[in-house]
């Protein structure tokens, strides 16, 4: 109760929608449809336990993006088919994923220098970024490949064009989240994602203490 206590209603609302739809979908016999909410209920818990175990403070606004996410990708994805009925539907989601991993790249590479901005090449750091975004939606792209091969499913759609559409949105996300990381690290906190690196680094002021140690000057 005390964990529940703690979250954002928006994620209550989420888990809570996502448990009732497995019940409801066992209680029809739709197991698949179960499975596929118990699933979705799993990941997006996933990362609030992982912050908890490494004793990171992901600000709320972090977990409702997460949550919101992947109850899109997977369980309305999936479930209720709008991949095939929203044209547009995966390609926004690999866009935005590739945003997050380049934020995220940005955050991890950053706290490396514990948050210095006269240390830490703001250039080197964005590359760095956007190179991790890239590999992460590369994998993906032969995770799809893998279980089409080995199931017989259908996650590339189209096959050659839909990776390589995804591919070139991958990228965009990733420049867009690596960008915003540069302009943060050289000081210019007025960019549509700086607030959100703030809120991170100021959660966490023990993994970037120089960046504190800066702000005091």
């Amino acid at each position: 109760m005390r964990f529940l206590r703690k979250q954002s209603p928006i994620l209550l609302f989420v888990w809570i929608g996502l448990l009732l739809f497995a019940f409801g979908a066992s209680a029809l016999s739709n197991f698949a449809l179960a499975f596929v909410a118990l699933a979705t209920l799993g990941l997006s818990l996933a990362p609030v336990v992982l912050a908890r175990h490494l004793s990171i403070s992901v600000p709320t606004p972090f977990f409702v993006a997460t949550t919101l996410f992947i109850a899109a990708s997977i369980f309305m994805g999936e479930a209720f088919g709008f991949y095939d009925r929203v044209w547009w539907w995966d390609l926004a989601l690999h866009g935005i994923s590739a945003i997050g991993f380049g934020l995220f790249g940005f955050l991890f590479i950053f706290m490396l220098f514990e948050g210095d901005r006269y240390a830490a090449p703001p250039i080197a750091i964005a590359f760095l970024a956007f190179c991790l975004a890239v590999t992460v939606g590369s994998l993906w792209e032969v995770f799809e490949f893998f279980m089409d091969q080995a199931f017989g499913l259908n996650m590339q759609k189209s096959g050659l064009n839909d990776t390589m559409g995804d591919m070139v949105v991958n990228a965009l996300g990733a420049v867009i989240g690596a960008a915003s990381g540069f302009l943060f690290s050289r000081g210019r906190e007025r960019g549509l994602f700086a607030p959100l690196i703030r809120q991170f680094i100021d959660a966490n002021r023990r993994l970037y203490r120089k960046a504190k140690d800066q702000l005091k000057r």
